[in-house]
């Protein structure tokens, strides 16, 4: 592509991702205003985070495998209708009932986003420009995280519908630019889509949400054997193994099981999920400060920029760095960086000076991990037939890791006591996992081995196995 065609692309790509992360951090603000508009309970307010959450995981495999059969830029736009819808019935809602329904559609539609944004890059950029455009889509993130609290504050001065109602101008450029910039190509063949398999993994991904919803932080160990939890698990389960046998049989799977006959892709996934479950405890490091520091919240949450920016810096770095040192070497640099910064948390006594220490290193560790290096990695690993599936897959991963390790360090923490002891106790926790983590990067391929023109086997379906189904 040429040089300003591909500049707008980014452009194009990074403010569809953009506005997809901002609603998971600018809502934040308005949480106690909905509640009290809408007289909710603490429960039902959990299950609007939850709504949202639940159907970005589904989006995120459905609408990537749809970018796949019919074209990136059909699913892009898809994905952002629906978003831009769910953000109209928000802004419109005058019930509670309205207002999951519209979080759920804009969950799903976010879902798509970034699966179809990735697989775009892989398609028109080369190996050596695919670092440092997936670096900038992983860069979005922490510049969320960082404007979305605070737009959320402005915004809600106004009123809480504003903060939806700003994405529908913002969605109509979106679907503009995409008809123009984004490749229309996609298979477009007669193969039966996984009906069966997509039903089963929104149970399983219920389920999920479910289970971890039910886990009481008061009283970890009791709640897990309750019969929501519990039963929870053993339906997740027995789902589990009912969807891999869908796939297995299926034409044209949601998830191709060949894909985890690929060792790299399997430690890929591993690594997502155990880096997403040690970044959720993030949530909890204002507590940890107040608890340790003696200072207000509103001062804790000023201290978490200096490492906010210095993540948002160097994503772009570090995917720029991709074709020099490789993904091996970049994941096991942010893992070391991220395990110092939590050995800070856990074992030593907090000072502000050693806590931006420690957050500005483990800032820059976390842009090593969460932007270019593991999606480089799918794209390498899969030919095109599955380079927005594989990017989807990703995303649940990072989604179940998320949604785990912030269960998990809550409760740990409040069966400690709480305060400084037990968050402390469950940064002891996420050292752990870190360590995991980094052994499991060192076995990734070397640079040298590592594969870079993503046009691996298309592992198409077999001659037979189509015909079969086109005789049928």
């Amino acid at each position: 592509m040429e040089t300003k065609n591909i500049k707008l692309l980014l452009a194009l790509l990074f403010t569809g991702t953009l506005m997809g992360a901002l609603d998971l951090a600018i809502i934040g603000p308005a949480l106690p205003v909905i509640q009290l508009e809408f007289d909710m309970q603490q429960r039902q307010l959990a299950g609007l985070i939850n709504a949202y959450t639940l159907l970005q995981m589904l989006g995120a495999l459905l609408l990537a495998k749809l970018a796949d059969r019919s074209g990136a830029r059909l699913i892009y736009i898809i994905s952002i209708v629906l978003f831009a819808t769910g953000s109209l019935m928000l802004v419109a809602a005058e019930s509670t009932a309205m207002l999951f329904a519209g979080r759920a559609v804009q969950g799903f539609g976010a879902g798509g986003i970034f699966p179809a944004a990735a697989a775009v890059i892989g398609a028109r950029l080369g190996p050596r420009e695919r670092g440092q455009a997936l670096g900038i889509l992983g860069m979005v993130w922490g510049l969320a995280f960082l404007v979305g609290p605070i737009l959320g504050g402005i915004l809600l001065r106004f009123a809480w519908q504003w903060l939806f109602a700003i994405n529908l101008p913002i969605a109509v450029m979106l679907i503009l630019g995409a008809m123009k910039l984004l490749p229309s190509d996609g298979r477009h063949e007669p193969l039966p889509f996984d009906l069966k398999g997509m039903l089963t993994l929104m149970l399983a991904l219920g389920a999920l949400i479910m289970a971890i919803t039910g886990v009481d932080t008061n009283a970890m160990l009791d709640s897990l054997l309750t019969l929501r939890v519990g039963g929870s698990l053993v339906l997740i389960a027995v789902l589990t193994v009912i969807f891999w046998r869908f796939e297995k049989r299926a034409i044209d799977p949601i998830v191709r099981p060949t894909l985890f006959a690929s060792a790299q892709i399997t430690k890929t996934c591993i690594i997502s999920a155990g880096v997403s479950a040690v970044q959720s405890g993030g949530i909890f490091i204002p507590a940890l400060l107040v608890a340790s520091l003696d200072i207000s919240p509103a001062d804790s949450a000023l201290l978490l920029l200096p490492g906010v920016i210095a993540a948002t810096i160097a994503a772009p770095v570090f995917g720029k760095l991709i074709n020099k040192v490789g993904t091996r070497f970049i994941i096991m640099l942010g893992q070391t960086l991220v395990m110092g910064a939590l050995s800070v948390y856990a074992f030593t006594d907090l000072t502000i000076m050693t806590f931006l220490f420690a957050s500005i290193t483990g800032g820059i560790g976390s842009a090593g991990l969460v932007g270019a290096p593991l999606r480089y990695i799918m794209l390498a690993e899969t030919g095109s037939r599955d380079r927005a599936a594989a990017q989807g897959l990703l995303s649940v991963v990072s989604s179940v890791g998320r949604l785990l390790g912030a269960a998990l360090v809550g409760a740990v923490a409040a069966s400690m006591g709480g305060g400084m002891v037990g968050y402390q106790a469950a940064f002891v926790g996420l050292v752990m996992l870190a360590v995991f983590n980094l052994l499991t990067a060192v076995t990734l391929k070397s640079r040298a081995n590592e594969q870079v023109d993503g046009e691996k086997a298309e592992d198409e379906p077999s001659a037979k196995s189509t015909a079969g189904w086109v005789k049928k």
